[in-house]
């Protein structure tokens, strides 16, 4: 019974609705319920305001929260970009500074073009100068060699006693070794090279010969000739040894007393040698036997 009752009512429920809706709309068209409606207007605005302004908020955070999103995937693409892109500026930085060094080497080739050359890469390191370098390959007992490794060797011409250079005509030392393709390469600045030198200004001229702490220093130099610091020191080639002219380094300091037979000075290398990276090796040449009559 109070199922069917409760279905009774339910039944009723739209009618019901249906009629206070048309009284309600009745009253409001005769102003009756003007008051009451002012009143709720009063009560429910700043309800209504809130509401609104809670909306808008939530929308607006809404529409941050999407463009933080779209801002994080920019990011993570720029990202990428920039990572392309150092990546490319570190190889171009890479072929301009091979190809600056090959620019050298071959203006040195084409100022000598009567002498045979033969390019090679230095791909090892003995017995550096402070610690021990990149790509070593070997390392010499002998604390007090130092060589570079080129990779051209008897296979390709290279023979012991050639001169070998870099950025020009920057002397590196000369083939003390010689593998099938590989080659040990005694810098100047070992303790056992020396190599007969000539000023370039005041034109005196000596001994260079390596130092064991890697240093270089000019020996044999005449008491009476002069000597500035900053003269560029050059291959004599006396001897046939060695080409005239190549570069050796720069004085930095000179050693004078009054009563020794000869002075000497200390010559900075013109070339960081642990950076070397191309080099020529000089396979033929014209020999000066004969020093210039000096004016």
């Amino acid at each position: 019974m109070g199922t069917v009752r409760r279905g009774t009512w339910r039944s009723w429920l739209p009618l019901v609705f249906l009629i206070l809706s048309i009284l309600f709309l009745a009253l409001h068209e005769t102003r009756v319920l003007a008051p009451l409606e002012r009143g709720l207007q009063v009560i429910l605005a700043p309800l209504q305001r809130a509401t609104t302004t809670l909306i808008r908020d939530v929308g607006d955070l809404s529409q941050t929260v999407r463009q933080v999103r779209e801002l994080r995937s920019r990011v993570a693409e720029l990202e990428e970009q920039v990572n392309a892109l150092t990546i490319e500026n570190v190889r171009l930085r890479e072929y301009e500074a091979e190809v600056v060094q090959l620019r050298a080497l071959l203006g040195f080739v084409e100022a000598n073009p009567t002498w045979a050359f033969l390019g090679a890469d230095v791909v090892g390191r003995s017995a550096c100068l402070t610690a021990p370098c990149a790509d070593v390959v070997g390392q010499e007992p002998n604390p007090y060699l130092r060589y570079v490794i080129i990779n051209a060797g008897q296979a390709e011409g290279v023979a012991v006693g050639m001169p070998v250079v870099t950025g020009g005509a920057v002397l590196v030392g000369r083939v003390a070794e010689t593998g099938l393709h590989t080659s040990k390469v005694q810098l100047i600045t070992d303790p056992g090279s020396s190599v007969a030198a000539i000023l370039q200004q005041s034109r005196a001229t000596g001994l260079l010969v390596g130092q064991p702490d890697g240093s270089l220093r000019m020996i044999y130099i005449p008491q009476e000739d002069s000597v500035q610091v900053g003269d560029v020191v050059l291959t004599s080639g006396l001897g046939g040894v060695l080409p005239r002219g190549l570069v050796l380094g720069q004085i930095v300091a000179v050693v004078k007393q009054d009563f020794a037979l000869f002075q000497e000075t200390v010559v900075n290398p013109a070339v960081d040698y642990r950076r070397v990276e191309l080099t020529l090796v000089i396979k033929s040449f014209q020999p000066l036997v004969q020093e210039e009559p000096r004016e």
